[in-house]
């Protein structure tokens, strides 16, 4: 699937708050900590901060996921459950890298389908901490992508 990038606005906070919320409580192993309403102010902040990136799709408007990116680190990519694995998570990561010759985030060890698709996508793991570097306690694995000498010459 094709969607449509581009910067997230102020009246997106609330469908991007949603993406996000879903997967903490969709989530059987994530700890169900935020509100609907503290989920859409995050991502409120995010907005305004210039870091977040929507897929949106061509034919009817509605929102696929988003990429927060600050600088060289990945904070958020989330997807709508139902648009994991049609190619929205790799359109906003290829975006992310075209913008950065290096690359970094964290996500959840126990998060084993980002796990497979940042290593598909380039990225190697870095370390591993037991989850005092996160709020939710959760263990977690840090990983770089850099472009490659041959990429960055072509």
């Amino acid at each position: 699937m094709s969607s449509v990038l581009r910067p997230a606005t102020p009246l997106d906070a609330s469908k991007l708050g949603e993406i996000l919320y879903r997967f903490e409580h969709e989530t059987p192993w994530m700890p169900k900590e935020h509100s609907l309403a503290e989920t859409i102010a995050f991502c409120d902040r995010m907005i305004a901060q210039g870091w977040i990136t929507v897929a949106q799709d061509p034919a009817t408007g509605q929102i696929l996921g988003f990429c927060a990116k600050d600088g060289p680190e990945i904070c958020a990519l989330y997807l709508l459950p139902e648009h994991t694995g049609l190619g929205v998570g790799k359109q906003l990561l290829d975006q992310a890298k075209e913008t950065s010759p290096e690359l970094q985030l964290w996500t959840f060890e126990a998060n084993h389908d980002a796990q497979r698709f940042y290593r598909r996508e380039g990225f190697v793991e870095t370390q591993r901490t037991n989850g005092h570097r996160n709020s939710e306690g959760l263990p977690d694995i840090e990983y770089r992508w850099q472009v490659k000498e041959m990429e960055h010459a072509t």
